[in-house]
């Protein structure tokens, strides 16, 4: 069983930073450094949308729209994903959700890097003010 917890979400205004972190926690035999992982957003009355990955073999990939503003990172040694935003606008307000790879899961690809998420976390809510 894979456990995800996400924290770090909050209310910012325009220009704001804010660092979100999903603690990953497994039995033994799932490999976290194996597994690809990445951080997913659904805002109100819209589809669920990939925005950064890092695949099993350390490749990154971000969606358009955060190139710039957003860096995806992993903690190999604390089990740990984190994103951070920087310059956020009130269109990244959204539930963000992190996720990690297993057999069985539904595929997303982001920006050409796919994969089969199959463990999800509860999400962390992300709101930003202009």
């Amino acid at each position: 069983q894979v456990q995800l917890v996400e924290s770090g979400g909050g209310s910012v205004q325009a220009g704001g930073s804010l660092r979100l972190s999903c603690n990953l926690s497994a039995l033994s035999g799932y490999s976290y450094r194996r597994t690809c992982m990445g951080w997913f957003r659904q805002a109100p009355g819209k589809e669920r949308e990939g925005v950064a990955s890092i695949s099993s073999i350390g490749l990154i990939r971000t969606i358009d729209s955060v190139k710039g503003r957003f860096t995806i990172s992993r903690d190999n040694a604390k089990n740990t994903l984190n994103l951070q935003m920087n310059s956020l606008t009130p269109e990244d307000t959204a539930m963000y959700y992190c996720a990690a790879g297993g057999l069985g899961g539904q595929t997303y690809c982001i920006d050409g890097s796919c994969c089969p998420y199959n463990y999800w976390g509860q999400g962390t809510q992300v709101t930003v003010s202009s």
